[in-house]
């Protein structure tokens, strides 16, 4: 495709290439249900189970199972293309969800939860799948590519600010099961979608002589910082969620959650447009490891949820540049036949940290008080700028340099 992009045009020109506006609107449905499902299942098991521990279990087994299969089903889309592996792997974790919905809805045994939810672990990595058609349409534009990490980023974080307040409606309004049946609806519909755009799909390659990404320079200390960075978001959802509970406020905790995403929104297309030159993934940790100390001070000194939610949108202002910047870093050493499976390795690390903050926010939640919990993502975004300056995970390759 002509080069068609220029780096001043920002994301309206982005959509002037033919058939981007039709897959980003299939992904966009997609992904929202994946700001929906953990905060449904949440509410659901802890309202059916009355425990924030079982249901923060629970999450965490399904994100951990993801974790272990996304590599796996990637590699997979690399080898076959995106529409012949995406669907039916989208197929069985819709089945998963249902199965879950279920359980809970007539009483299964808690051991069923856990392996009714371990099934949605073949949910595709759909931002993966987008990124990837940018990176195909954008090979020879670097700098139009960062301005569409910018917008998936930005994307990702609306799905996270739009889905917990979905899901809390629909859980709090209808029926407790209602914002995990809409989700599976949502995610299947927008995957055949997304997944009907052929033109845009990445032409599927054989089998790679590349070496694993997981052998590439510079990836494992980039997966140690995913993975302390997946535990911040992780416990800080589930810590909310039991905040918001203890102060009377249940139905409003997914808009309190939709702040910090805004906030992430917000500052993922402004870092999009204005490509802040010098900015390195460190200077990112750093500033996620000092505003994430805002939700704890603002729950231990004031009490106030109205407060904790003006704390939480200034603290997921880190969140997109940090997202942002690794990922560009991600693909920078990622062998490009091989570049969903690196993707979503990153993710893999992300979910398994998100899975360990959800089991730890939800046990410090219930044995010691939600407002002591704000320490664990705190804890987890300070062990993430650690991890970075211990392993050297934002060292730029020395091409880039």
């Amino acid at each position: 495709m002509p080069s068609v992009i220029s780096t001043t045009h920002g994301y309206r020109r982005l959509f002037r290439l033919p058939g981007t506006r039709a897959f980003t609107l299939g992904n966009l449905l997609a992904r929202l249900p994946m700001g929906m499902f953990s905060v449904s299942a949440v509410v659901m098991i802890a309202g059916s189970r009355g425990s924030y521990a079982l249901a923060g279990a629970v999450t965490a087994t399904g994100l951990a199972a993801t974790a272990l299969a996304g590599p796996w089903v990637a590699r997979l889309v690399d080898r076959y293309g995106q529409a012949r592996i995406a669907v039916p792997a989208t197929l069985a974790s819709v089945l998963g969800s249902l199965a879950l919905l279920l359980c809970v809805r007539y009483g299964a045994p808690d051991w069923t939860l856990f392996a009714a939810y371990a099934l949605t672990a073949t949910t595709p990595n759909i931002g993966g799948l987008s990124r990837a058609r940018w990176a195909h349409l954008l090979r020879d534009e670097p700098g139009a590519l960062h301005t569409a990490h910018s917008f998936e980023q930005a994307a990702d974080e609306l799905c996270f600010m739009l889905g917990p307040v979905l899901a809390s409606f629909l859980t709090g309004t209808f029926f407790p099961e209602a914002g995990t049946l809409t989700g599976a609806v949502l995610l299947l519909s927008g995957m055949l979608l997304f997944t009907a755009q052929r033109a845009t799909e990445p032409p599927p390659r054989a089998r790679s002589r590349a070496p694993s990404p997981l052998r590439s320079p510079g990836i494992p200390p980039l997966l140690a910082c995913f993975t302390a960075t997946g535990a911040v978001f992780g416990s800080m959802e589930v810590v909310t969620i039991a905040y918001a509970d203890a102060q009377g406020h249940r139905p409003v905790a997914g808009a309190v959650l939709a702040l910090q995403a805004a906030g992430s929104c917000a500052a993922g297309l402004a870092y999009g447009a204005l490509k802040p030159a010098g900015l390195r993934l460190s200077h990112c940790l750093t500033g996620m490891a000092v505003l994430m100390t805002l939700p704890w001070a603002a729950a231990g000194l004031t009490g106030s949820l109205w407060t904790l939610a003006g704390a939480l949108l200034v603290a997921g202002m880190a969140t997109a540049p940090t997202m942002v910047t690794a990922m560009t870093l991600v693909q920078q050493r990622t062998p490009a036949d091989r570049l969903n499976e690196g993707m979503s390795l990153m993710v893999t690390g992300l979910l398994a940290g998100i899975a360990c903050g959800s089991a730890a926010g939800g046990w410090a939640a219930e044995q010691l008080s939600p407002t002591v919990a704000y320490a664990a993502p705190a804890t987890a975004a300070a062990a993430a700028l650690g991890l970075a300056a211990l392993t050297g995970a934002g060292r730029v390759p020395l091409r880039q340099r």
